[in-house]
């Protein structure tokens, strides 16, 4: 009966040949997960034209792809956030609760292992915050001899090319510090030989520290890695998978003279802080020109966010424009960052939407358009949004959950749900017509506040279960 079936198959693909009636598959997009570190939404010029800082690169990406008015990172700090990216998972799945708390498991399924399996290259380029590099020297914030406990690097998790830290650098000449250290930043280093190094290294896929070619704007220094990661990759033909996660605006903030050139009104912390963003924004530019030389542009889903909202609004020079909170808060200025998706051949230019997206809606978005299924028999967080992309879905019926440090949230297409004190007391907002978070509707809405408060309550066992290992 098998062979009787395989003759009629293959009588069925010669007449198809015939008829002219094959299709052929369609190319796989390349993916780049770009992010940077510590972004208010208020930073990018296209998202808040007050923004003092210049961003034409992020504008012009934004105006020839897609901008989500409304893109959350799973958390409101860096770690978590990043684990989402590559998960499709809310962190508290799998321990990590904040930054520079728990490790990428190896039990997760991340996203670079799924696209290795389907071909991919895949490439780590900046900061990981997932783990420790190395377990044989002191480097960055948890790397140290004999630390075996939370080193999960890059490597071990998918990635076949890295070039990544643990944690934060300073912004320009990132190996460096001066020898009397500034906590937010400084100008430049003119004189090298008055500085020492900084502690954190950056390290290839093969556990080695990396020493060259490491002066200068940081941004330009992980580009200068992920740039011939992606030529290579388009040259043999072979589809990609690039993280590149800057450590920009993220303290301590430096800028080269040219940038900080370009903010001299404003003083130390500010000029450096713009300039570090213009810097980034010029090397998102030199990405986008790489992938038209390199012929993969109009098929390659680049995407760009931020791990969470700015520090500390009002104290430090970041912007989360009239949304109330910062990096560390529920609020919105800690979770709603600056999303967008340019990708020619499946997104119209110039589109923006109001759907609330969130990083962990990445993975099964990618997946969705692979035609892969997700091979953890586990639950996902995110969803796809590829009926967002194709103009058929408008509003979301999978509220998305937040939790960090006592904090929590559930927000639906209209509503979120907000306590400061693990559930104790609840306020209740209308995102639609109060983005700012002025009016709490709580005690006007008992049956609203009782209905969401049920979800998310059944959420958090869910997340408690995964968290106890019950996904694996």
């Amino acid at each position: 009966m098998k062979h009787k079936n395989r003759i009629g198959c293959l009588l069925l693909i010669a007449v198809s040949l015939l008829t002219g009636t094959v299709q052929a598959e369609p190319a796989r997009p390349n993916i780049v997960l770009m992010m940077a570190d510590d972004l208010g939404w208020g930073d990018v010029h296209c998202f808040n034209p007050k923004s003092p800082i210049k961003t034409p690169q992020l504008d012009a990406m934004a105006a020839a792809g897609l901008q989500f008015n409304r893109f959350y990172s799973s958390s409101p700090v860096c770690s978590p956030t990043r684990g989402s990216c590559l998960t499709g998972r809310h962190p508290f799945r799998y321990g990590i609760y904040f930054a520079n708390k728990g490790h990428l498991k190896s039990e997760e399924l991340t996203l670079a292992e799924l696209l290795q399996n389907q071909g991919y290259a895949t490439g780590h380029f900046g900061k990981w915050h997932l783990g420790t590099l190395t377990t044989e020297m002191k480097d960055a914030n948890r790397g140290k001899p004999g630390n075996t406990k939370e080193f999960s690097p890059p490597w071990k998790n998918g990635f076949e090319v890295c070039f990544s830290t643990e944690s934060k650098v300073p912004t320009w000449d990132p190996m460096l510090k001066p020898a009397k250290d500034h906590h937010n930043g400084w100008d430049f280093i003119e004189d090298k030989s008055t500085a020492v190094p900084y502690g954190t290294h950056y390290w290839n896929e093969k556990g080695e520290v990396v020493g060259d070619n490491l002066d200068g704007d940081d941004s330009r220094v992980i580009m200068d890695r992920a740039v011939p990661f992606i030529e290579k990759a388009a040259k043999d033909g072979k589809p990609f998978f690039t993280v590149i996660w800057f450590h920009a605006p993220h303290l301590p903030v430096v800028a080269g003279p040219e940038y900080a050139a370009m903010y001299s009104q404003y003083d130390t912390y500010k000029r450096n802080y713009y300039g570090c963003v213009t810097a980034l924004d010029e090397q998102v530019g030199r990405l986008r020109e790489a992938l038209q030389q390199a012929g993969v542009a109009e098929n390659t889903m680049l995407w760009f966010g931020s791990d969470n909202g700015a520090l500390s609004p009002g104290k430090a020079p970041g912007s989360v424009g009239d949304f109330r909170g910062g990096k560390r808060s529920l609020y919105e200025g800690g979770v709603r960052v600056s999303g967008i998706l340019e990708w020619p051949a499946r997104v119209r230019a110039g589109t923006q939407t109001e759907f609330p997206a969130v990083t962990s809606d990445y993975l099964p978005t990618i997946l969705d358009e692979l035609k892969v299924e997700y091979t953890g028999q586990r639950p996902l967080d995110g969803i796809s949004l590829l009926p967002v992309l194709a103009g058929t879905q408008t509003e979301r019926a999978q509220p998305i959950g937040f939790e960090s440090q006592g904090q929590l949230a559930w927000t639906t297409q209209q509503y979120k749900l907000y306590s400061k004190n693990a559930g104790k007391t609840w306020e209740l907002y209308n995102l639609l017509s109060d983005p700012s978070e002025k009016n709490n509707l709580a005690s006007a809405h008992p049956e609203q506040v009782a209905e969401m408060s049920k979800q998310l309550a059944a959420w958090r066992d869910s997340c408690g279960r995964s968290d106890q290992g019950g996904d694996y």
